[in-house]
């Protein structure tokens, strides 16, 4: 009788399997490892020189960071890691301060009591006829200072103007004055908030600019970038109004970053004349 658990006696070796795959190797010959580093080296310099360096360090030697914007979201890294290290050593400062003995406030603290404590002692004098507090007699009262006579001020005639002078003169002031600026922006920027204006300017050239805070105070960056250069003219913190001339150093944009570091927002206003362009502000 058979039985119908009984199976073929097979052999329970699996058998070797074929996988296809896609994966292309590196010949493992000493050219073609060159090659492969050579070929990771450049793409890794291209890389950085494209895209890393613009985007974090505002460097953009190719000018690639330029069309994409890269070069300005670096810009602003820049600018924010320049403010943070800024808040962190008026922290450090305004910590080290009380420390240090403020001399120089005592002694204009006590001498305003010390006048006070004069004064009332003058007012007591003058009531009770005698002084308090000291055997020196009091000082005789000073008599009100008599009104000097009035002396009679010769009028002097003054003649008739020339004709030909007044003429001149009423032209002069009648002559419309020139426009001072040529461009002016304003922006409300609430707490934390920045923005950008920028000139486009050619190398040399010099524009005339004034800004204000409105009675408020920002955080500015005065900077430049074009040509795959960048420069920073001049930053300022807590800055309540600012006026001068700009000149370029070389052909690009040129003009300014400001940030609102207050708690409550800060109306900016920028006026703008001189050599330039055109005017770049969002």
């Amino acid at each position: 009788m058979t039985n119908r658990f009984d199976t073929p006696k097979a052999p329970l070796r699996a058998e070797p399997r074929t996988l296809a795959t896609n994966v292309q190797s590196v010949p493992a010959t000493p050219g073609g490892l060159i090659r492969s580093t050579l070929f990771a080296a450049g793409a890794a310099g291209a890389i950085l020189v494209l895209f890393w360096l613009p985007a974090e360090y505002g460097i953009d030697p190719t000018g690639v960071g330029g069309l994409t914007g890269l070069t300005e979201m670096g810009e602003i890294k820049q600018q924010l890691s320049a403010e943070a290290e800024a808040d962190a050593q008026a922290a450090v400062a305004s910590a080290v301060a009380p420390a240090i003995p403020t001399a120089a406030l005592v002694p204009e603290e006590v001498l305003q009591r010390f006048d006070r404590i004069d004064a009332q002692l003058a007012a007591l004098a003058t009531v009770i006829g005698a002084p308090v507090g000291t055997e020196e007699p009091a000082p005789a009262p000073e008599l009100a200072p008599q009104p000097a006579p009035v002396a009679e001020v010769p009028v002097a005639v003054i003649p008739d103007p020339d004709p030909v002078e007044a003429a001149v003169a009423e032209a002069t002031e009648a002559a419309p004055a020139a426009p001072e600026w040529r461009d002016e922006v304003s922006y409300t920027l609430a707490p934390g908030e920045g923005v950008e204006v920028k000139l486009v300017m050619e190398g040399g050239q010099v524009a005339r600019f004034a800004w204000t805070a409105n009675g408020g105070v920002v955080n500015y960056d005065t900077h430049a970038d074009g040509g795959g250069q960048s420069i920073s003219y001049e930053q300022g913190r807590a800055v309540p109004e600012q006026a001068g001339e700009l000149v370029a150093a070389f052909t690009g944009n040129h003009g300014w970053f400001w940030r609102n570091r207050t708690d409550a927002p800060v109306t900016l206003t920028l006026r703008t004349a001189g050599q330039y362009a055109e005017m770049r502000a969002p």
